[in-house]
Formats: C-alpha cells, sequence, structure tokens
C-alpha cells in the first residue's frame, strides 16, 4: 500500500543521482576501507571554517545568558544581519542595497523555494542552462511550475543565446542561472549575460509581466585565473541574487542563505513582503538563529581557496594523462568531463565504479555524454585516484 503521494513516488524513483553515488561510496567504503575508493561524487565542502567562525562562536557562546539570545526573530531574519549583509552585498553587487532588499534563509536552496513560491503560478515555466542543478526541477515543482532546460554549448558550456530565446514562452516566469557553475565549473561573460538580459527585456515587454533573472551564486567567491564573476543587479532591472554561506564560510550545516532583490525593481517592497511571507509560511519562519550571527560576524572571511586550486590542477593532471577530454573549471569545485568515445555516461560510470572512482552521470545533470567530479576532498585522494582511472581506460 502506497502511503506517499504519486508526485513523491516518482520523484523518490528517479531521485538525484547524486545521492545514489554517495550511497554507493558508502557501501564500497564499509568493504574496501575509506582510503581506498575515490569519491568524487557529493559536493561536500571538507575545508574548516575560517577562523572567524570559531571566534564567533565562542562569543554566541558567552552571550547565551542573555533574554532571547537564541530567540525567535523577524521572518525575515535579525534586522540586524540584513542590514550587514546588504552592505556587503552592495558592494559584491555594485547595487544599492539596504536591509529591506534582502532577507536571510535557510540555505539557498531555501532561497529559491521561497523565491518559486512568491512569483510562480500553476502552470510557470522556469527555463535554465544544462546542465544544472537537479534539484531546480523539484524546487519549481514544488509549487505549480515547470522546468525547461536548454542544453549549452558542448564541452565549453557557454550559453545557447538562441535557444534560450527560443525557449520562453509567454509562461516563462524565470530565467535561473548558476555561475560559477555546478557541475561545470564555467563562469559566464559578462557579454553573454548582457545577451541574455536584453533576450529578456524583450520577452518581458511581450509577455505584459516580468520574466525573472535569478542568479544562483553558491560559489561566487570561488574562481581561478583571476576570473572575475559579473553582478548581476546592474544588468537588468527584474533580477535577484540567491547565495549561501555553505562553501565560503564552510557552514553548510548551518543552513543561512539569502534573497536580494534588485533595488532599482518596480514594487520590489511588494517583491520583498511576498517572499518573507513565504520563508514564513513554507515552514523555514526563518533561518537558524545561530546561522545568522555566525554569518554576520564572518562576513568577508573565506576558506583557503588555494587549496581548492591544488586540487584542481591535481584532477586535471589525472584526466590529462590517461586521455579524458575536458573543459578546465574557471571555478565552483568540479570537472565536467567528456565521457571518452562518445561512451554512454552512465555505462562509463560503471566502469569507473568498477575501479572503486566513484563520478555522477551527467544525465543526472540533464546533460548526456559528460560526468562529473567534484575536487572538494584531499589532494592525496585525487592523486591516488590516478590508478583507478587509468585502470578503467585501459580496459575500454
Amino acid at each position: 500500500m502506497q502511503l506517499v503521494s504519486d508526485q513523491i513516488a516518482g520523484q523518490m524513483q528517479n531521485s538525484s543521482w547524486i545521492r545514489k553515488m554517495f550511497e554507493t561510496g558508502m557501501e564500497l567504503k564499509k568493504e574496501f576501507g575509506a582510503d581506498r575508493v575515490f569519491d568524487f561524487s557529493l559536493g561536500n565542502p571538507d575545508l574548516p571554517p575560517p577562523p572567524s567562525v570559531a571566534k564567533a562562536l565562542h562569543a554566541c557562546a558567552d552571550g547565551l545568558d542573555q533574554p532571547l539570545a537564541l530567540g525567535y526573530m523577524p521572518n525575515g531574519g535579525y534586522p540586524e544581519v540584513r542590514a550587514g549583509l546588504a552592505a556587503h552585498l552592495a558592494v559584491e553587487q555594485q547595487a544599492p542595497l539596504t536591509g529591506d532588499h534582502v532577507i536571510v534563509t535557510c540555505g539557498a536552496a531555501g532561497g529559491i523555494n521561497v523565491f518559486f513560491r512568491a512569483v510562480l503560478q500553476p502552470g510557470d515555466e522556469v527555463v535554465c542552462p544544462a546542465p544544472y542543478f537537479v534539484e531546480y526541477g523539484f524546487y519549481a515543482g514544488n509549487y505549480g511550475g515547470v522546468l525547461r532546460p536548454v542544453k549549452s554549448r558542448p564541452l565549453t558550456f557557454e550559453l545557447d543565446l538562441e535557444a534560450i530565446d527560443a525557449a520562453i514562452t509567454p509562461k516563462t516566469r524565470a530565467v535561473i542561472v548558476n555561475s560559477p557553475n555546478n557541475p561545470t565549473g564555467c563562469v559566464y561573460s559578462k557579454e553573454e549575460l548582457q545577451a541574455l538580459v536584453a533576450i529578456l527585456e524583450k520577452h518581458t515587454r511581450a509577455n505584459g509581466r516580468p520574466v525573472f533573472l535569478v542568479s544562483d551564486e553558491p560559489y561566487r567567491f570561488l574562481t581561478y585565473d583571476d576570473t572575475v564573476v559579473e553582478p548581476i543587479l546592474p544588468l537588468y532591472e527584474y533580477s535577484i541574487v540567491i547565495g549561501s554561506f555553505s562553501k565560503n564560510l564552510a557552514l553548510a550545516g548551518e543552513r543561512v542563505g539569502y534573497i536580494a532583490a534588485n533595488p532599482g525593481m518596480g514594487n520590489v517592497a511588494q517583491l520583498v513582503g511576498g517572499m518573507i511571507m513565504t520563508n514564513r509560511v513554507l515552514g523555514f519562519v526563518s533561518a537558524p538563529a545561530l546561522g545568522q550571527k555566525l554569518m554576520l560576524a564572518a562576513l568577508g572571511s573565506e576558506v583557503d581557496i588555494s587549496i581548492y586550486r591544488a586540487r584542481r590542477d591535481a584532477m586535471a593532471k589525472v584526466l590529462a594523462d590517461v586521455g579524458i577530454e575536458f573543459s578546465m573549471p574557471r571555478g565552483a569545485f568540479y570537472f565536467f568531463p567528456k565521457a571518452p568515445g562518445g561512451m554512454d555516461d552512465k555505462v562509463f560510470v560503471d566502469r569507473l565504479m568498477e575501479n572503486r572512482v566513484l563520478a555522477v552521470p551527467g544525465a543526472g545533470f540533464g546533460y548526456e555524454g559528460y560526468f562529473r567530479l567534484t575536487f572538494c576532498l584531499d589532494q592525496a585522494i585525487i592523486e591516488r585516484s590516478a590508478e583507478g582511472f587509468q585502470a578503467t581506460m585501459a580496459k575500454l
């Protein structure tokens, strides 16, 4: 007898490839030992938080004797946190943000859900470049929306602007981009984004309602080779930035993120008020009190990204040495290489697993023929994985 809805039953059956591979990795580690399994499946940031977080945590502990030290707060977050975060984002986004334009959310995932709940009507569509973070489809579907992925250019993963233009219809409510990108590590150029904005402006005029541009930015801090992540807010009136501190402050388990609405947007107060409302009615109520306090105290700090850079270079060497084709990631902590010889990505991932190398097939991100590797794990493990890659390639 089925106890869950048909929708959830279907989602469980087709659940994330990332989680499936992660769970497989746990079983293999039990069998062979953690040091003999090369698990590149889950983007779980492993670096310790910067010292400012520990300092802030001690300060919070010292203040727990005060009334309501970790009590309820307004649904948009502590006012002082919103104000401090807005000042930080105003510099980052080159926009005159104040606390009235920013709300604190339960991570970036919570922020995306809050935004979608506030703006989507049943049947509305959300367009996104593929490959994409698979949860986007679930998040849109939670509120009657439909995700419409549009494949990006092969190997470089630049935006296919003509295809995006063709995919936008009167039902389109938002386009969501993720730069630096999970799973490809690509960073969209200013020219790409300006061209995308021109498309959205055209459709906004034609449709008679805004097509929002949502920039999902949890990896904004993590770029390489002097790559610049362009701020979205100055480019387009109906723009929204969503981010988190899971990666840059290594606070993934604290679930603290944010939404910043373009202060130049017409009737922006209504949108922010609507998102504060949905933050409450979705059951988040507010982001965790402790996470908010830690984030505010640590703003401007970040983990040591030179460690990620060294890991990226080590992973690139492993792949290049065995002849796997890839585009060098300019941000985030992922590679999205091409499955060799035009091979089915799921078949190739199975072959890697036979040599205890765990990857995620590109099909899990809406882009077949490729596979994802995360490099947020110790460099020594990355280097030792070369043997598994070599053994796999030797049998093809």
